[in-house]
């Protein structure tokens, strides 16, 4: 039987004691070698990264030798010239395209009375002309692609593809719009037709609005523009759309008050006025169409306007606590008295707190002008 001495046990369990603390150094040290290693190769790639940057600011032609690839992010160069094309190449491509649709048109049978496989290539002749066409919009050739867009839209037709080819003529007039107005129209015209033999008028009403757009703000004839407008509502009532046969109506009315054509233009605001005070969404509306009702009464007759708020008073009591019905009877009090300085403080003073619109004042003016001595101004 061995036995083992207390110094021996003792020392042993030091030894125990200090081990893991031995251990735990060793492992720092290690962990801390290892990191100075680490940072040393950083250092040594970043002095290199350097030397390789400073070379080739020195030899900007010269290429690097070095395998390893270089971590620095290369500066991105964006070239216009081969990302985008310009516009003269659009339009060059666009005009490729309608030759080739112009010979594939040529080529078939469709015009000389049916050849085989005629109608193959007329589809495809469509096809060509539309992407010409966007291929011009793309270059902004507005005229061009509304051409190429009519092509589409015979073609179209010639298939009797009805609804594709009402499509195009809109693509069409659409595009004219920037260029050519009254090219424009006649491309929705030749819309409307179809749409209209097709039996539908909301969309023909629509393009009707467009048309009387266009002769508002590009053609300037406002004689056309009430004649669409007019057109469109009655499109839009036979499909019982009314607030936008409405919209139209209250354009036709605004417009025949400024050609002074007030009894039609007071017919048409009694209208809408009359449609829309039994609506719990719309009455509010009532008493504006009531005021320009009124002063298109007030220039044709003081009687006739009296005459007429007593009238509207009595189908919508609420145009009674109106500032609008307020106004108009301070102007007809200041007009029986010939009082221009009256006239013009009580519109001051309604303009203050509602501004009055182009229109109204236009109105007011006239009204204005009908008391002797005045220079019709509202200062």
């Amino acid at each position: 039987m061995y036995t083992v001495s207390s110094s021996l046990y003792g020392n042993k369990r030091a030894w125990l004691r200090l081990q893991p603390n031995s251990v735990a150094v060793s492992l720092s040290r290690t962990r801390i070698i290892s990191i100075t290693r680490q940072q040393q190769e950083e250092e040594e790639e970043e002095e290199e990264e350097a030397s390789i940057l400073h070379d080739s600011a020195l030899k900007p032609h010269s290429i690097s030798t070095n395998p390893r690839p270089s971590r620095i992010r290369p500066q991105l160069c964006v070239n216009t010239t081969q990302s985008i094309m310009d516009n003269s190449g659009k339009e060059k491509e666009a005009m490729q395209l309608m030759a080739e649709a112009d010979k594939k048109v040529k080529s078939s049978g469709s015009f000389l009375g049916g050849m085989f496989g005629g109608n193959h290539k007329v589809e495809d002749a469509c096809e060509m002309y539309a992407r010409a066409a966007n291929m011009f919009k793309m270059a902004k050739n507005w005229s061009a692609a509304g051409s190429a867009f009519c092509q589409a839209a015979r073609l179209h037709m010639q298939m009797q593809n009805k609804l594709d080819s009402a499509t195009s003529f809109v693509d069409a007039g659409n595009a004219y719009k920037k260029a050519d107005p009254q090219e424009a129209i006649n491309c929705l015209n030749a819309a409307i037709d179809i749409y209209t033999d097709m039996g539908r008028f909301t969309i023909a009403a629509k393009h009707h609005m467009t048309i009387a757009e266009i002769y508002e703000s590009e053609l300037v004839d406002i004689e056309k523009a009430i004649a669409h407008y007019e057109q469109a509502a009655d499109y839009y009532k036979g499909e019982e759309s009314n607030s936008s046969a409405n919209k139209c109506l209250l354009k036709v009315g605004s417009y025949s008050a400024q050609l002074e054509q007030y009894p039609k233009a007071i017919e048409i605001f009694e209208q809408v006025a009359t449609s829309t005070m039994d609506n719990p969404l719309l009455k509010y509306n009532a008493k504006e169409y009531f005021w320009k009702a009124a002063l298109c009464h007030f220039i044709v007759d003081e009687l006739n306007a009296k005459l007429a708020i007593e009238k509207y008073e009595g189908m919508f009591p609420a145009f009674s606590d109106s500032r609008e019905c307020k106004l108009l009877k301070k102007l007809l009090e200041a007009h029986e008295e010939q009082n221009s300085e009256a006239f013009t403080e009580a519109v001051k003073e309604f303009d203050s707190i509602s501004r009055l619109d182009q229109w109204q004042t236009t109105m007011l003016l006239r009204i204005k002008k009908t008391i002797q001595g005045d220079g019709g101004d509202l200062k």
